[in-house]
């Protein structure tokens, strides 16, 4: 198992968990990739974890949404409804992402089925994350939950992949390269 950290703050602080404390315990379970996502922070607010992130972790460093603060980690991730705020079309939202962050930065997309890992295989990305796997207190939209037929659909991706929603440390899988997980490394 490879392991990307998914470190979101509303989680943070419903769990009274520090920042530090987080990120600690990603590493101590081998997080290669930590990706800081605040869906309600101010970009102020954001870049500062980042740069406090970046002074405790020696992994890849990914944003969630905030591509303006690119230059305070190593990559962007969007989901599909981030995405199509950028633009209706999301091959297209990609394309304006990638210029903006540029070639040297990582880049990654959710995708949730196979339909939508078909259409990234398409674009310019560098890994895409699929699931939902299972049910998770995480996220409350969850559109449809993948279970066991999410390895062969990440078969089909062209793209590395991080399986995520309600994904678990001893979760098998054989085309999956990350396993996505946020408040698992807490229980």
């Amino acid at each position: 198992m490879r392991l990307y950290a998914l470190c979101d703050q509303d989680m943070l602080d419903n769990r009274g968990i520090s920042l530090t404390s987080y990120i600690d315990i990603a590493k101590q379970n081998g997080a290669e990739i930590i990706q800081y996502r605040n869906k309600n922070g101010d970009i102020a607010f954001i870049k500062q974890q980042l740069i406090a992130i970046r002074k405790i972790f020696d992994g890849f460093l990914i944003v969630n949404d905030a591509y303006e603060l690119v230059e305070f980690c190593d990559g962007v991730h969007l989901g599909q409804e981030d995405l199509k705020m950028i633009d209706q079309d999301i091959n297209k939202a990609v394309q304006i992402v990638r210029a903006v962050i540029g070639k040297d930065k990582i880049l990654g997309i959710s995708t949730h089925n196979e339909q939508e890992v078909l259409e990234a295989n398409t674009m310019d990305l560098n890994y895409i994350g699929l699931g939902a796997f299972r049910d998770t207190n995480t996220k409350k939209d969850i559109s449809g939950i993948l279970g066991d037929s999410l390895d062969a659909i990440a078969a089909q991706s062209k793209h590395f992949v991080g399986a995520i929603g309600g994904v678990k440390k001893d979760d098998r899988f054989e085309h999956v390269t990350y396993h996505v997980i946020g408040s698992g490394l807490l229980d």
